[in-house]
């Protein structure tokens, strides 16, 4: 989504209590800061204040690099807050990750030629070469990295070495069919984008689409989500589903299920580019 270039944004969370948003805004309008966007929720059970502000800079009187430092001070100290603080000029970078399956990176880098996302692709990780020539259409390095159990370690050390070269601040796995070890995704945390679909953990295995299709099922879908180191099940960004009926082939409910996995991928990067995902515990709050 295109913005203005000269805005911040804040995502925040804190125990709640009667306040919060009053002193978030006037600290906003009081260094003449132009609210765009705000959004809200509490979590009544766990009693958790969460918000995402979005502000023009263009008048505001506290220089860019010291904001952060004036909101920790003033207000996120005294109500024990935890925040993030983006701006839009700072283009995120992102890395995706590829197998041989083409149908989300072609939709992510349809997206990324278009001009809909506010985003860099510096490079395209692969554990094979089938994707290359994908990458060459677009203008963007590939990089054949394979993977085995015996050099796990040392290939994900080449791929984190990459990753910081580039400057990457987030990743995109587009269908790769190999999973991270804990140390990768400590680098980086509720930062990397997964897909499946949502057969899991009923249908598992190599062929759930067979699998569903013998047991009849009536819908299927697909889910992206934070990776972390309990495989399948970080915090839920984006779902979506489809009917089917028993008229549909195997086939067909793969081609639908495709379908839906570019889809819900796409939306959830989309997210996190906007700065629009709050990732607490296992779970996330993504603003409208």
């Amino acid at each position: 989504m295109k913005q203005n270039g000269n805005t911040a944004v804040l995502l925040m969370h804190c125990p709640d209590k009667p306040g919060i948003l009053a002193v978030v805004t006037e600290f906003i309008n009081q260094h003449k800061g132009n609210i765009l966007y705000l959004d809200q929720y509490v979590n009544r059970e766990e009693k958790v204040f969460f918000m995402r502000v979005e502000w023009d800079l263009t008048l505001f009187q506290i220089p860019k690099d010291k904001i952060e430092e004036y909101f920790e001070t003033l207000i996120a100290v005294r109500y024990s807050m935890s925040f993030r603080l983006y701006f839009a000029d700072t283009k995120p970078r992102m890395a995706i990750f590829v197998s041989k399956m083409s149908h989300c990176l072609y939709d992510l880098l349809a997206r990324y030629a278009a001009g809909e996302w506010e985003v860099e692709i510096p490079l395209i990780i692969s554990n094979h070469p089938d994707m290359e020539s994908v990458a060459n259409r677009f203008g963007i390095e590939y990089h054949v990295i394979p993977v085995t159990k015996e050099n796990k370690a040392e290939q994900e050390a080449k791929q984190l070495e990459l990753l910081k070269k580039h400057g990457i601040t987030f990743c995109v796995l587009a269908r790769y069919m190999q999973v991270l070890s804990a140390d990768f995704i400590d680098h980086y945390p509720n930062r990397i984008i997964n897909i499946h679909h949502s057969f899991l953990p009923a249908f598992a295995g190599a062929k759930p689409y067979h699998a569903a299709h013998e047991r009849g099922v009536k819908v299927i879908g697909a889910t992206s989500h934070y990776v972390t180191s309990d495989l399948d099940a970080g915090p839920i960004i984006e779902q979506d589903v489809t009917h089917i009926s028993h008229k549909d082939t195997v086939e067909e409910l793969i081609k639908k299920g495709r379908d839906l996995e570019k889809i819900v991928l796409s939306h959830a990067v989309e997210k996190h580019i906007d700065r629009k995902i709050l990732a607490y515990k296992n779970r996330t709050i993504v603003f409208q």
